[in-house]
């Protein structure tokens, strides 16, 4: 029994323009937009070939040999280059492709056991390329394919679990599974720092945000008998707030599983703010906590401890706010001004699993298990 793949796409601004994409018997793992908006990636069953679909001229090109691993497709910011991680003969190999013609630019071989990613500089100059976690190595190639340098912090334990670029790119930040974030600069491409995730924080300068909660008080004499629908359910809703906690403060730890795979333990998030001034982690040993760092200063500056384990986090693509979420209905932000707990309008228990933020930086899209919830912020909130 053969798997179709179907990809549907509409307009916006013309309601009555519709595409399928029918990828027939191949089936799909994955589909993405180019960065033009004017073509479409599918990623066919089994990896066996990556489909570009042009919305424009109706064409179709095909890219063999995508490997199947973390992140395996990576576009300049600028949109003109594609990397693609790939596989052939047993051998990892990455491709550069210029995308307004998906003409092959550079094709090279990579120093790599089991390559589980890559992702282009936001300056679009250097390409970062590591080892599955069996390995610790970080690999740094030119737009010409040549390797710039390698970074290996330690041997013989799991290594590398997630990066991320700063926006001037000058620095790369690398999480590992020691618990650690190593920060790399881009003139040596040597560690400059090492930022460690302790589960008790002393010192008294760090300032630490624990959300509370508490249920609301309502009147009963003034609700309506039989209660409305939106009453009765108040009844039971708890308000959920920060409150700072004085140092020395116990985050809540979570003893890892080491004898199953993709254990719980490491830094898995990382992000820097888009004024390069900040960087946001989660050791996912201390799963309910953010830790927020100063880059200026490479010193722990804000912690936030949630009641429930962090699901994902993104910075505000204009000005330094992050957006948190927990798997719960509210939806935290924090910046330097402080933070909020914001509970989402919505019918039903809404448990938001992620998030991501508008280009404008004035809404972000909200997204359940089967839900989607749009969410406009006004100027008045925490900036």
């Amino acid at each position: 029994m053969y798997k179709r793949g179907l990809v549907q796409v509409w307009s916006l601004e013309q309601p009555e323009w519709h595409c399928k994409i029918d990828e027939g018997s191949a089936g799909l793992v994955a589909s993405c937009w180019s960065p033009d908006g004017r073509h479409i990636l599918n990623t066919t069953e089994f990896h066996l070939r990556i489909t570009v679909w042009s919305l424009c001229t109706k064409s179709v090109s095909y890219i063999k040999y995508p490997k199947a691993c973390q992140q395996g497709i990576s576009f300049t910011k600028d949109g003109r280059y594609m990397a693609l991680a790939e596989r052939r003969d047993c051998k990892d190999y990455i491709s550069l492709f210029v995308c307004s013609d998906w003409q092959l630019l550079r094709h090279f071989d990579t120093d790599t056991q089991d390559l589980a990613g890559i992702e282009w500089a936001p300056n679009g100059c250097v390409l970062a390329a590591w080892d599955s976690c069996l390995e610790y190595k970080m690999l740094l190639y030119s737009l010409d394919g040549r390797l710039l340098s390698t970074y290996c912090a330690y041997e013989w334990s799991l290594g590398i679990k997630a990066i991320a670029w700063s926006p001037s790119s000058q620095f790369l930040a690398i999480g590992s599974y020691d618990e650690k974030v190593r920060i790399l600069n881009h003139v040596t491409w040597k560690m400059i720092t090492e930022l460690g995730h302790a589960a008790t924080i002393n010192n008294p300068k760090i300032v630490v945000y624990k959300e509370t909660e508490k249920s609301q008080n309502l009147e009963m004499e003034n609700l309506p008998f039989p209660p409305t629908k939106a009453a009765a359910s108040s009844l039971f809703n708890t308000e959920s707030k920060y409150e700072v906690v004085s140092s020395p403060v116990s985050l809540q730890t979570l003893k890892p599983v080491t004898d199953r795979p993709n254990p719980k333990i490491g830094v898995g998030i990382l992000a820097f703010s888009p004024d390069n001034c900040f960087l946001a982690t989660r050791n996912d040993n201390i799963p309910n906590a953010v830790w927020i760092w100063d880059v200026q200063k490479l010193k722990l500056f804000v912690v936030l401890e949630h009641l429930s384990a962090i699901r994902s986090f993104q910075w505000d693509p204009q000005q330094a706010r992050l957006a948190v979420c927990t798997g719960r209905s509210q939806v935290y932000l924090w910046s330097p001004a402080g933070c909020v707990s914001v509970q989402v309008p919505a019918e039903g228990d809404f448990q938001i699993l992620s998030l991501c933020w508008h280009q404008s930086g004035d809404s972000m899209a909200l997204l359940s298990k089967d839900q989607l919830c749009l969410c406009y912020l006004e100027n008045e909130g925490v900036k």
